[in-house]
């Protein structure tokens, strides 16, 4: 039986949420869905998809880095934008240069809202440690 592992950045807001940023269980690694805010809890690139989304993958990263692994190792990637008609180009071209050669499996699903109201973008995903 193997235990399973969490992960969280620190920022204060994560302890009320009740939930971690990643749960890494038998090999599998779910991760919560990130968005655009940096390691002191400060929201980035209000209005901007592009900031917005390089920082979203840059706390991905962070994710899988708490659990030794790294972009290649991700299985399923969904993607959740609040304006699919006009950030579905510069998400897609920032998110295919994230992942470089790999190719996981994924999804992108358009939403009237996220928990933020300047938030554009949200990534969550499933990785493996193998």
């Amino acid at each position: 039986m193997r235990l399973a592992k969490t992960f969280n950045h620190g920022v204060a807001w994560e302890e009320g949420s009740g939930i971690s940023q990643g749960y890494s269980i038998n090999g599998t690694i779910y991760v919560s869905g990130q968005f655009s805010h940096d390691m002191q809890s400060t929201f980035i690139g209000a209005g901007d998809i592009e900031a917005q989304t390089k920082q979203t993958l840059d706390n991905l990263d962070r994710v899988l880095a708490g659990f030794g692994v790294t972009r290649s190792n991700l299985a399923y990637v969904e993607i959740y934008l609040t304006n699919v008609k006009e950030h579905f180009e510069p998400c897609i071209r920032l998110f295919r240069e994230y992942m470089g050669q790999h190719r996981p499996a994924g999804s992108l699903i358009g939403v009237s809202a996220l928990a933020f109201p300047e938030q554009l973008i949200e990534i969550s995903a499933i990785a493996h440690t193998n």
